[in-house]
């Protein structure tokens, strides 16, 4: 079907010679002779692209634009201007206009302008369709959580992912850092285009420069070839740099220098090439205790902090743990086909008491494995991986280790005849799952009066 352009122009041989000339480009086409006229035919056909005349009457231009902002946000407009009004049309390109043309109009300018706006404007419906989705289905994006710190979480990806503004992420290892990248990534007008992850701290200090920047066929020893860079791989996309104080100050000075004039050299080249890129960084540290230690350079921290987004560790948030190990659970039960409905409550009990160092990566660590070797529908204490630091048989922490301790050894009972009931009442194969002989079996069964 094609897409839909209204022309709005109180000069009638204006706006029907420019309405005939875009219909032969396979749009259709309607026009109006005022701003009043104009809106009312906008909100009845819903145009892809509005096309408007600064000055008309009744309701100029700019009355149109804000009426349209409110009505269709996703309808992208064109302000057409005469020379002596080019400075209105400016400002109204900061108040959310797509573009201007002067009059007369550049028809290849107009055609590119025009096809450009649409493909913006699909993105944009496709945006806010899929936050729409995401948010009914995680959370937030990839994230998940109904805290209030993932609530303010949320608040802030909002307010940044429309925009092309650098963003600092901070927060523990494992709290999510890339994912919160991605998830801004991918509810901004940028979703389209490629998301480039780079772990600064992964890669070798004299690499890294490579890596970013690209160099040329023999820039230095082994520059075999031309190496293109992430920040190129990444244009009209994102670019997420994570534990950028990982990165020398002399290289951090260079990064700043893309940030602020969109231009890079690859090592060894000659030209200036220009990149289309929104910025994205992250560091489990402290940013005010890396600046106060020289290992982020202030003017970079000024330049990236635009939005700060600290991401909090697992322990303060331990209302989010049931939601997260049921989305785990699914998330599993697809990859490996497995049936698992759920955690029991004594696990259940165990998962949120313990302090995950390791925050939400070790959760999902732990419950993929719990889903491949849980034998029933439900995940049992047993079932939890035993590893350092998540050991149900000892304390997770001082303070609820001893809490968990003491409701394990009440339960004890109800997860053994659980798991005989899970396998039809097998001894010898209960026994094999909790990792006891069946001798043990047995004798605890006894001292029940099983």
């Amino acid at each position: 079907m094609a897409q839909r352009i209204l022309i709005a122009d109180d000069q009638e041989a204006s706006r029907k010679g420019l309405a005939a000339l875009i219909a032969t480009w396979g749009y259709e086409v309607d026009d109006a002779g005022d701003g009043e006229e104009a809106l009312a035919k906008a909100i009845e056909e819903n145009p892809a692209v509005v096309i408007t005349d600064l000055v008309m009457p009744k309701m100029d231009g700019l009355g149109l634009l804000k009426a349209l902002q409110a009505e269709l946000p996703f309808a992208m407009v064109i302000i057409l201007t005469a020379h002596g009004t080019i400075e209105t049309a400016v400002g109204a390109t900061k108040d959310g206009a797509y573009d201007y043309l002067t009059k007369p109009v550049d028809v290849a300018r107009l055609r590119l302008l025009v096809e450009k706006a649409i493909e913006k404007g699909e993105a944009l419906r496709e945006v806010n369709v899929l936050r729409r989705r995401v948010k009914a289905v995680w959370g937030h994006g990839r994230l998940v959580g109904t805290s209030k710190a993932m609530q303010a979480v949320f608040r802030q990806i909002d307010l940044a992912a429309p925009t092309s503004a650098p963003v600092l992420i901070s927060g523990e290892s494992g709290t999510g850092k890339e994912l919160a990248a991605r998830t801004l990534h991918e509810l901004s007008p940028r979703s389209q285009g490629p998301f480039v992850a780079v772990n600064c701290a992964a890669i070798p200090d004299t690499l890294l420069e490579s890596e970013i920047f690209g160099h040329e066929k023999g820039a230095f020893t082994g520059a075999l070839d031309r190496r293109i860079g992430c920040f190129e791989l990444a244009h009209q996309g994102t670019l997420f740099l994570d534990e950028i104080s990982e990165m020398s100050p002399s290289l951090q000075a260079k990064f700043l220098r893309i940030l602020q004039d969109g231009s890079l050299k690859r090592i060894g080249g000659k030209s200036e090439l220009r990149v289309d890129v929104r910025v994205l960084a992250a560091t489990n540290r402290d940013p005010a205790k890396s600046l106060k230690e020289g290992t982020l350079r202030e003017d970079l921290f000024y330049r990236l902090n635009v939005f700060m987004l600290p991401l909090p560790a697992l322990r303060t948030r331990r209302e989010d743990i049931p939601l997260l190990v049921q989305a785990f659970i699914e998330e599993f039960n697809t990859k490996y086909e497995r049936k698992v409905r759920g955690v029991d409550e004594a696990a259940l009990r165990f998962l949120v008491g313990h302090d995950w160092p390791g925050n939400v990566r070790q959760l999902r660590n732990s419950m993929e494995r719990a889903v491949i070797g849980c034998a029933g529908e439900l995940i049992t204490v047993v079932d939890l991986p035993v590893e350092p630091g998540l050991d149900p048989a000892t304390p997770a922490t001082a303070a609820a280790g001893a809490r968990v301790a003491v409701r394990l050894k009440d339960v004890e009972r109800d997860v053994i005849l659980k798991t005989l009931a899970s396998v039809g009442n097998n001894k010898t194969r209960a026994a094999e799952l909790l990792g006891i002989s069946l001798k043990t079996l047995h004798n605890k069964l006894n001292r029940y009066g099983v």
